[in-house]
């Protein structure tokens, strides 16, 4: 039996929203204006859809993966534009775009939730991502000459890899493959993947950026 379907406001946009992480949004055209006022008025949920660059938001395949916003933060501004913080809830797939008198795009989606582990072990990779994101963040905070700590990581593995996407410099695309894949552990490894490289890079920088610092400097 197919999941029963449910009806959702529809913000196409070029970013993309994990479930379990927050993004804050700034609301100034007058149909998500809209959108965000009969959102607050009911259930404060929306569905965040990633649109590629060059694509048209009717041209959004059926069973395109998204992800269902909730409002946490709501700050209107004098002007009717507002600014928001969203969550991701969960991951739910487009089954069809729907007529409707509202302004913005409304469609149908079903729940698209994780699937029995069916490749990569999830414990040992739940272990090995961790250590890789602290050697990235501890190594991009040297770059920037950043002192604030790296945000803390979900004790829920399967939240894990979205976590870690969110909290360093991926592009969309890379983004959007974490979220259409349905196996926690492959998730990680994907994950584990695309940082490898990115933590010997920023750790050559961090120990080059170290030493310039001490250029022009003789022991004291």
């Amino acid at each position: 039996m197919s999941p029963p379907a449910e009806r959702l406001p529809l913000f196409p946009l070029a970013v993309v929203l994990l479930p379990g992480t927050a993004l804050p949004l700034h609301i100034f055209e007058p149909r998500y204006r809209r959108m965000v006022a009969d959102a607050l008025a009911g259930s404060r949920e929306f569905g965040l859809v990633y649109l590629p660059p060059g694509r048209r938001d009717d041209e959004v395949p059926g069973g395109w993966p998204l992800t269902v916003a909730r409002i946490e933060e709501h700050e209107p501004l004098p002007d009717g534009r507002s600014n928001i913080l969203v969550r991701g809830m969960r991951r739910v797939a487009l089954s069809a775009f729907v007529a409707d008198d509202a302004p913005y795009r409304v469609g149908t989606v079903t729940d698209a939730p994780d699937l029995p582990g069916s490749g990569e072990p999830l414990e040992p990779l739940a272990a090995q991502a961790p250590q890789l994101f602290a050697r990235v963040a501890a190594a991009a905070r040297a770059v920037a000459d950043d002192p604030v700590p790296a945000p803390p990581l979900p004790a829920d593995a399967a939240l894990l890899a979205y976590a870690i996407a969110a909290a360093v410099d991926l592009d969309p695309e890379a983004r959007h493959r974490l979220l259409a894949t349905r196996d926690p552990g492959e998730r990680l490894a994907l994950v584990l993947g695309l940082l490898t490289p990115v933590a010997a890079d920023l750790e050559r920088r961090a120990a080059v950026h170290a030493r310039s610092r001490t250029n022009g400097h003789g022991p004291h």
